[in-house]
């Protein structure tokens, strides 16, 4: 019965903003081992070859989340418009089940009681975990029967589908993050159907969605300590320290004066958060450094105003995910999916590890990577494992990872590549997430489109610079 579903003919529609967009939606079984039942909504999007007489099909393209990223899917061909891609390739978007347009999976919003806390004390841990519990049993109540068939194996069901609606015999794919890890999936359930594909920003084939979560706290590590290196060879210009380890033990002492300030929690909390997410990116190294003695130097002055002029200077600073307690419902695709493999049910375990993150991972927020998540209190049971990562049927592809992606470990990207027998394009010295067009990337861009469009792929183990050189400031004098 599932033939029914890829022999539909979608009802194209234009987008009443732009002409050159289409829309339509077609129906997907919702649980595949049982087609003749319940039924959901796919929301499509396409922008058709601008050169017909070159076109070679069409590129279908999945972004991260887990979960679509809130529904920006049918997005996608936009951020392609006008590249060389669009001249040969119709381009398709679509909103995964459960997010977007499609067909949604919703959760209830909880508000947690647990203050926003980089170093929670082991005193508030109790209460991390009921937060996560409620979570678990509000994302139950909205979600229903759907939340099982929320996986990453239906969506690759779904994406053939799509194929098949378009009549295309083969698709061509970039998958950015989780969609990255969709398109491997895709590609070991239907490979007869796969062509050229670009995996960017990958996760680590080999890594369960716990490990995945742990090993950003190393991944965010990684770029602080190179910011400190340079930093340190810079004492003359910021004052810091002259070695790595001068310098973040200045950032610590630093954390430590602002704790005691009024609103110290939180502004070490806002604090630590600048300090891994700006060392990401090499183009915010200055401005980090000058920040770290600003801080500094405010927090010395002491004084009743100390506390929110230190607040001040962290305006700019976002928080963990400040969308989730906004309204009365959310999407609630990323528990799901992060459900297909199993958490340790015992809160001792995640505890531990908080306690480790606490003292090794303090910045970016790396604490939250290890706290107790929906997992350890589960209401439901994946209905099938997840596939297993193969290349058997399609040709070598592309992945492309930065070295200091601080969301998806650089060792993943190295990992998928391995796995799948792909080409590895590692953007050097950066950490840019998601690279290729979104990230505006020139050097990353020139490679994969020379692929993409004439299927040519660079050597198997190839390197580019990231988009944003270190900043221009020299060294102290040897």
């Amino acid at each position: 019965m599932v033939n029914e579903f890829r022999t539909q003919r979608p009802q194209w529609s234009p987008a009443p903003h732009d002409e050159t967009l289409e829309y339509a939606t077609i129906e997907v079984p919702r649980d595949y081992a049982d087609p003749g039942g319940e039924r959901l909504t796919l929301a499509l999007s396409r922008r058709r070859a601008t050169a017909p007489e070159r076109r070679r099909g069409i590129l279908l393209a999945v972004n991260g989340g887990p979960g679509g990223d809130w529904g920006h899917g049918r997005a996608l061909p936009d951020k392609y418009a006008g590249t060389p891609l669009h001249e040969v390739y119709d381009l398709i978007g679509f909103d995964p089940r459960g997010t977007g347009a499609s067909t949604p999976l919703h959760a209830e919003v909880t508000v947690p009681r647990a203050p926003f806390d980089s170093r929670p004390p082991d005193s508030v841990f109790a209460t991390l975990a009921e937060d996560m519990r409620l979570r678990e049993e509000a994302c139950a109540r909205a979600g229903g029967e759907l939340r099982p068939h929320i996986s990453t194996r239906n969506t690759a069901r779904d994406m053939d589908v799509v194929r098949a609606v378009l009549g295309e015999d083969k698709l061509n794919f970039v998958g950015y993050a989780y969609g990255a890890y969709v398109g491997a999936v895709y590609g070991s359930m239907f490979p007869a159907h796969l062509d050229r594909s670009v995996l960017d920003s990958c996760v680590n084939p080999d890594w369960t969605w716990r490990e995945q979560f742990l090993w950003q706290g190393d991944a965010v590590q990684r770029n602080v300590d190179r910011w400190a290196e340079w930093t340190g060879e810079r004492h003359g210009h910021f004052g810091l320290g002259t070695s790595a380890a001068q310098v973040l033990a200045t950032v610590e002492d630093v954390a430590a004066r602002l704790e005691g300030l009024s609103h110290g929690v939180q502004v070490r909390t806002l604090f630590d958060g600048a300090v891994g997410n700006r060392a990401a990116d090499r183009g915010q190294w200055t401005e980090l450094g000058i920040l770290v003695g600003r801080l500094r130097e405010t927090a010395d002055r002491g004084g009743s105003g100390a506390g929110d002029a230190c607040r001040g200077l962290l305006s700019q600073q976002g928080t963990w995910r400040p969308g989730d307690s906004e309204g009365d419902l959310r999407c609630g695709v990323l528990e799901a999916i992060t459900l297909e493999h199993a958490w340790p049910a015992d809160l001792e375990v995640y505890y531990q590890d908080m306690r480790d993150f606490r003292k090794r991972f303090p910045y970016g927020y790396g604490v939250l990577r290890a706290q107790p998540w929906v997992g350890a209190f589960r209401t439901f049971e994946a209905p099938e494992a997840p596939a297993v990562l193969t290349r058997d049927g399609y040709p070598a592809g592309l992945v492309v990872q930065a070295d200091g992606d601080p969301m998806d470990h650089y060792a993943g990207g190295v990992a998928m590549a391995e796995r799948l027998g792909h080409h590895l394009l590692t953007v050097e010295d950066s950490g840019e997430h998601e690279v290729y067009v979104l990230g505006g990337n020139p050097h990353v861009d020139e490679v994969v489109h020379r692929y993409l469009v004439d299927g040519v792929l660079p050597p198997a183990r190839v390197s580019c610079p990231g988009r944003v050189p270190r900043p221009d400031v020299p060294a102290d004098p040897a």
